[in-house]
């Protein structure tokens, strides 16, 4: 058997429609395929501007791009530092069992070094078994006692257009 190799790059905005790609097909495979709107514009305007607000690595096996990583940075309070959060990781089923998806996760831990991150966080499906099993041999605990509260456009425009009572000094 002939091993393929496989590299992990940084995005750029030459890879706009391969990242759109990779996110319908990240969608699909978490069955929420109805649910991803973005725009070339968009994707541009987040990760290519001049005020990026996210970064994008490529998995590539063989020199065909075959997966992503989507991250960007949050902040802990209590730490006092920076974090990176994994927003998207994806492999194409086809490309899976090559390490691919692990070498992704070490280049982003290399990053978080790098950057002097206090931590990396992600959320994974609760039904996807094989993620949270993969995570786990990788050292990942789970954060069972936290849960992720949403806020979507509509409820986040509806909250923002509450009035406010009048603020005294008294």
């Amino acid at each position: 058997m002939v091993e393929r190799q496989i590299n992990i790059r940084v995005a750029t905005e030459d890879d706009m429609d391969l990242i759109i790609q990779l996110i319908k097909e990240l969608a699909i495979y978490e069955k929420l395929g109805d649910a991803v709107v973005t725009s070339k514009e968009a994707i541009r305007a987040a990760l290519f501007s001049d005020n990026p607000s996210g970064e994008v690595l490529i998995g590539e096996l063989g020199g065909e791009p075959v997966g992503f990583a989507l991250f960007f940075h949050n902040y802990s309070t209590f730490l006092g530092k920076k974090g990176l959060y994994l927003e998207d990781l994806f492999v194409k089923p086809t490309a899976r069992g090559h390490g691919i998806g692990k070498l992704l996760l070490t280049r982003l831990a290399q990053i978080a070094v790098e950057r002097d991150c206090a931590r990396m966080e992600w959320s994974v499906l609760d039904w996807n078994a094989p993620s949270i099993a993969f995570y786990k041999s990788l050292g990942a605990l789970p954060m069972d006692e936290w849960t992720v509260f949403r806020l979507t456009t509509d409820k986040i425009r509806a909250l923002a257009e509450q009035t406010q009572p009048a603020l005294s000094d008294k």
